[in-house]
């Protein structure tokens, strides 16, 4: 079994940044991709950007430019640094990490960008 904790989420001003960090536990002998999802109400829940085990990257066209996915392997941990935030960036974020052929979801962290 695996345990994601996500920590990092708030209440931010637009034009600033947060940094959400998502820790994997558990029984993990190798995870693959990481991967960082957000709902916003009333919307389906979407990809925001993924990285692979060997470190390749991929974003959403909204968030291009603005934010960061990384990831330290050590750690079991993934990391999404979001710079010149926006109001429409306000939703849950959610981590997904492959592990094996499972996937396990984040509890979510809420992020809010006020205008």
């Amino acid at each position: 079994q695996v345990q994601l904790v996500e920590s990092g989420g708030g209440l931010v001003q637009a034009g600033g940044s947060l940094r959400l960090s998502c820790a994997a536990s558990g029984t993990i002998f190798s995870i693959n991709a990481m991967d960082w999802y957000r709902q916003a109400p009333g919307k389906q829940r979407e990809l925001v950007a993924y990285t692979t085990r060997g470190g390749s990257t991929n974003y959403a066209d909204s968030v291009k430019g603005r934010f960061t996915i990384s990831r330290d392997n050590a750690k079991n941990t993934v990391y999404l640094q979001m710079n010149s935030l926006k109001p429409e960036d306000t939703a849950v974020y959610y981590c997904y990490v492959m592990v094996g052929g499972t996937g396990y979801w984040g509890q979510g962290t809420q992020v809010t960008v006020s205008s």
